[in-house]
């Protein structure tokens, strides 16, 4: 399988999902596809820039592990609308661990997208499917608002930002999950005004680090919005609304 050394890295998966309490969610099969994932990624990075992380151990935990946590948050059979997805992430980890969602990918840069839907297809995950645009366009477009079991963001923007983003796609009774880091905490409590006009509800914020007996703990935070009323219709705004006057 290329240049990864495949053995040496299925020991780091295999001891990243153990010490993060969830070691059982992998298989011999989602291993191997994880190894996959990882070479395609690394040789696509030589092309072009999906990510910083080029260490696979590093990648096992801080990609890997890191996204396998919400596997246990989503309900069997969700619809997961992944808001800027970029390298795919939480995407292709969902999707590998968790074949009866289905996912939709949705990122404003073409390259990215097409990544993502090359990758899903290679790795024979009939589960993803993904869209070139952009999340505020996305969330006017009547199949798609207020469609989803659950929106995923990682890593995309602020609290603020995001809500306005993510909040629009979720259907009333599902769930915004937003993976953020070590100022999640932070970031949620000068949310709050955007989280309850976008029709949510703080569930909780979750600062586990992921741990790494070799790499060391790593901070990150997991924030769980509930959606409970429909989001008003002058939302999402245009990005450059958003952006200049955060809710």
């Amino acid at each position: 399988m290329g240049t990864l050394d495949v053995a040496r890295f299925t020991a780091d998966l295999g001891r990243a999902f153990k010490e993060n309490g969830i070691g059982g969610l992998l298989s011999h099969e989602r291993t191997l596809a994880f190894a996959r994932l990882t070479e395609r990624m690394l040789e696509e990075n030589e092309k072009y820039n999906l990510t910083a992380i080029r260490e696979p151990e590093k990648i096992a935990l801080l990609h890997y592990a890191d996204c396998a946590t919400l596997s246990a948050m989503l309900p069997k059979g969700a619809s997961v609308i992944d808001v800027g997805c970029g390298a795919g992430f939480p995407t292709l980890p969902l999707a590998i661990l968790r074949p009866d969602l289905s996912i939709l990918a949705v990122d404003s840069t073409e390259k990215r997208v097409r990544y993502v839907e090359e990758t899903a297809r290679l790795l024979g995950l009939e589960n993803v499917t993904a869209r070139t645009m952009r999340a505020e366009d996305g969330a006017k477009d009547p199949l798609l608002r207020e469609h989803f079991d659950v929106a995923t963001a990682r890593a995309v923007a602020e609290m603020r930002i995001l809500c306005e983003l993510c909040l629009p796609f979720v259907r009333v009774g599902g769930e915004m999950i937003a993976m953020k880091g070590r100022q999640a905490a932070h970031e949620v409590q000068g949310a709050k005004k955007a989280i309850s006009l976008l029709g949510g509800r703080l569930l909780s914020v979750d600062e586990t680090p992921l741990h790494s007996s070799t790499l060391g703990e790593m901070g990150r935070g997991i924030v769980r919005i509930k959606k409970e009323r429909k989001t008003p219709a002058d939302y999402p705004r245009a990005y450059a609304q958003i952006s200049k006057k955060p809710l």
